[in-house]
């Protein structure tokens, strides 16, 4: 998610707040100078409530997403489908409320496209949280499933022993019924896969103050073949926010100045 878009949204809620809390003050200030600038009448103050009511389910998210603790990529299909859902036109909504929600969606839906939405659903089908997939429809909850097989199925080749530990055991002799019956390893990859999978789905969803990382961490043992994708996919921040805040800190710190100190 991009941080300019969470610092201009809550920046425009921000200004919104402090308009409506200082409503007297303004109205005060700007009848005594002498100003072409006139304070907002009654109903543009009830549009700006209306716009505050609006914007808070996306400064509580904002918040989440900029906070100090680490937050997944994980949190990305959820946080949208959030959105997306209060952010419906209602039957009772005024005509510049569904105008505004309409133009909300269209730039959201437009921003969603060009993100990398194949693995942000792996990444929330590998969050303990959220995998149950219900932000997403559920024509597209059967796909995510054959995309964690693939992947599972990749990473086999990687998990092989190597070849000095192939060269010191004498090779497996298969039974003759494996022949007659037409397995292969293969098959019994896919199934051994499948149970996997199966078995993570089975267990019970964790809170959700739970660090993702943490839990596939103590449960590595009992998901080998998953764990290391989960890893991989769940390292990814969800924003850039702490990446831009680094560097900011990292400006106090490396200067022309500094660079001259000894120690």
């Amino acid at each position: 998610v991009p941080a300019l878009a969470l610092v201009r949204t809550a920046f425009e809620l921000m200004m919104v707040k402090r308009i409506l809390r200082n409503e007297s003050p303004l109205t005060t200030t700007l009848a005594l100078q002498n100003s072409n600038i006139a304070m907002l009448s009654g109903q543009e103050l009830v549009k700006l409530q209306k716009l505050e009511e609006l914007l808070e389910p996306y400064r509580y998210v904002t918040e989440i997403l900029r906070g100090e603790q680490y937050i997944s990529c994980s949190v990305v299909l959820p946080a949208l489908c959030h959105f997306f859902r209060v952010m419906e036109p209602l039957d009772d909504d005024p005509v510049y409320v569904v105008r505004f929600k309409t133009i909300f969606t269209t730039d959201l839906a437009k921003r969603k496209n060009t993100t990398n939405l194949t693995w942000l659903k792996i990444a929330t089908a590998l969050e303990p949280r959220f995998k149950d997939l219900k932000c997403l429809p559920e024509d597209e909850r059967s796909e995510i499933g054959a995309l964690l097989h693939n992947l599972m199925m990749a990473e086999m080749p990687a998990q092989q022993p190597s070849a000095e530990a192939t060269e010191t055991r004498p090779p497996k002799k298969r039974r003759m019924s494996a022949f007659l019956l037409g397995s292969s390893d293969t098959d019994e990859e896919e199934k051994s896969i499948e149970q996997c999978l199966d078995r993570y789905k089975s267990e019970c969803k964790t809170d959700m103050e739970g660090c993702p990382l943490q839990r596939w961490s103590t449960r590595e043992g009992a998901h080998e073949r998953l764990a290391p994708i989960a890893r991989k996919d769940l390292s990814t921040p969800a924003t850039t926010v702490p990446c831009g805040r680094l560097f900011s800190l990292s400006g106090h710190i490396i200067q022309k100045r500094r660079a001259a100190l000894e120690s």
